[in-house]
């Protein structure tokens, strides 16, 4: 409180005992030369003038800064500063400081945030336009070929006919996948949470993918046998197309004769941790953080060689996080790696 009060009077206290110091050495000289010299009126003239003094520089000096002030908040509030204007007013120059300080911190943290959003929106629109215009210019190439005049050969018209109804596809396939995560994103998609054995589910996806491991001499095996079953509460049909997606990516990236490996672990007592690990070539440190992105791939060269829409791990990660659980992600480089998401275990 003494330094606020210093602080705050400092520059009329310091005037007004100038002033009343000035007048009252010129009033002692007035009064010594005409012989009329009385302490008692001069000690009466200095208090006066003091007061005075400090209580009209006060109040100007408090006018001119406030008028000041008042404008610099004004301006600030064109600038749409809702925190600025919460508070009154005030002269302390150490307050507005600090509420202008905080001000330009805000400002510069929402102006780097709008900086990453943009540069992720132009990401992502340069990475949907790459995903959509390959089998768009695919699908162009064949009709125009067969437009051309290859519509007459048997041959020809049957092979190109087959592969434009295959880009077709894959733009069915990435429409699809775009509409899902939109859904999922604003909460659009509704779960059907039901009772049902995890074991079973993932024997299901095996069996969908057996033929996709073999082309690769990749096994797909549980950590053990389960004996009893695992059940859960969650959506089978979104949790299938979870499984799914992390087992076929643990398939494209694999080593030849390697595994993709699945067990269910207790975590605490209402939760338990599915682990999809792999020995492929694993993900560098530097991706790991961005390998839930749409359209985000960790192959710079933009080859699409492995297929697929690019919006896998996206969804896999909004469908775990719509049934309110967590995803995680642990990989060494050219060891492998490992996906576990956690479930609600049923009673």
């Amino acid at each position: 409180m003494q330094n606020k009060l210093k602080k705050s009077y400092k520059f009329a206290i310091k005037t007004s005992f100038y002033i009343t110091l000035f007048l009252s050495l010129f009033i002692s000289i007035f009064l010594a030369f005409s012989n009329s010299f009385n302490w008692i009126l001069i000690v009466a003239f200095a208090i006066s003038c003091y007061g005075i003094s400090f209580f009209i520089i006060q109040f100007r000096v408090e006018r001119f800064i406030y008028r000041r002030v008042k404008r610099i908040y004004d301006d600030l509030t064109l600038l749409e500063s809702a925190s600025i204007r919460k508070y009154p007013v005030t002269t302390d120059m150490a307050t507005l400081t600090q509420e202008i300080d905080k001000y330009a911190r805000d400002k510069k943290l929402e102006i780097e945030t709008l900086k990453v959003r943009e540069e992720y929106r132009k990401e992502f629109l340069g990475n949907v336009s790459h995903e959509l215009k390959t089998p768009l210019f695919t699908v162009q190439g064949y009709i125009s070929t067969l437009i051309d005049g290859g519509v007459n050969d048997e041959k020809i018209r049957e092979k190109y006919l087959g592969r434009a109804e295959k880009g077709v596809e894959r733009l069915i396939y990435i429409v699809k996948d775009l509409d899902m995560i939109t859904k999922l994103e604003v909460g659009d998609l509704s779960l059907t949470i039901e009772k049902f054995d995890i074991v079973e589910l993932i024997k299901s996806v095996f069996d969908l993918l057996e033929m996709k491991a073999s082309m690769k001499n990749i096994t797909l095996i549980f950590d053990r046998v389960y004996k009893t079953p695992v059940y859960v509460n969650a959506d089978k049909e979104r949790i299938q197309q979870v499984l799914t997606n992390l087992i076929v990516n643990s398939i494209k990236y694999g080593q030849d004769q390697g595994t993709t490996e699945v067990n269910i672990e207790d975590l605490i007592k209402n939760k338990v941790i599915v682990r999809v690990t792999d020995n492929g070539e694993g993900i560098a440190n530097a991706n790991i953080p961005r390998l839930f992105e749409r359209f985000y791939r960790v192959d710079k060269s933009g080859s699409r060689k492995e297929g697929g829409s690019g919006l896998g791990l996206a969804i896999v990660k909004h469908i775990i996080e719509a049934h309110d659980e967590r995803i995680y992600v642990e990989s060494d480089f050219g060891i492998g790696s490992e996906f576990s998401f956690t479930l609600e275990k049923a009673k």
